[in-house]
């Protein structure tokens, strides 16, 4: 391996590193608490080490929200993998999605609620963004109905989903009803 090579690998794996530790660190603490001053003391380099990989916490916002679309991607595709028939795919699509947002709410408002600086629905958007929002599309489809634009219908289904996830986590819905929810979704939404 070269210097050249090692060196790269490096970089890699410390940027792996401050991702990683944002992440924890906004998870346990909220995003008010990521600074690059407290990054830096957590994996023991200076600020100006994580300036040559980020110019400020906006992007790496960014990287872990890229990072949270693709683990969305992933947790969507599995999930309805294991759903039989259009309807239980839906709803297991539904699930996941609530799941993810619940389960990783600094990743999710990376996502979708802080500015990580990521174009969406452009022709710019990174791969992981449209990644994540191809996997509602695939699963979605059949649930448009006549006349319906899939693309429009997913757009509508995701927006409905976030509402939840974000109404829930806000403490604006009570927890106990998110099944209850996702039916009343599916049923009066899709067309399965």
């Amino acid at each position: 391996m070269s210097v050249r090579e090692r060196k790269e690998r490096e970089r890699a794996v410390r940027e792996r590193l401050i991702v990683a530790t944002a992440r924890e660190l906004a998870e346990q603490r909220g995003w008010d608490a990521v600074t690059t001053r407290r990054l830096a003391e957590r994996i023991e380099y200076s600020q100006p080490v994580l300036y040559s990989h980020f110019r400020g916490k906006r992007e790496i916002i960014g990287a872990v929200a890229l990072q949270g679309a693709a683990e969305m991607a992933t947790a969507l595709r599995t999930a309805v993998s294991a759903a039989d028939g259009p309807r239980a795919r839906v709803t297991a699509l539904a699930r996941a999605y609530l799941e993810f947002a619940d389960r990783n709410p600094a990743v999710y408002d990376a996502m979708f609620r802080l500015d990580g600086g990521l174009a969406f629905a452009r022709e710019d958007t990174p791969a992981p963004l449209k990644d994540a929002f191809a996997a509602l599309l695939e699963n979605l489809d059949e649930a448009a109905g006549d006349g319906v634009h899939p693309g429009l219908f997913a757009e509508v289904f995701w927006a409905a989903l976030h509402g939840l996830a974000s109404l829930t986590r806000a403490g604006r819905l009570p927890r106990g009803e998110a099944g209850r929810r996702v039916e009343l979704l599916v049923d009066r939404l899709a067309v399965i």
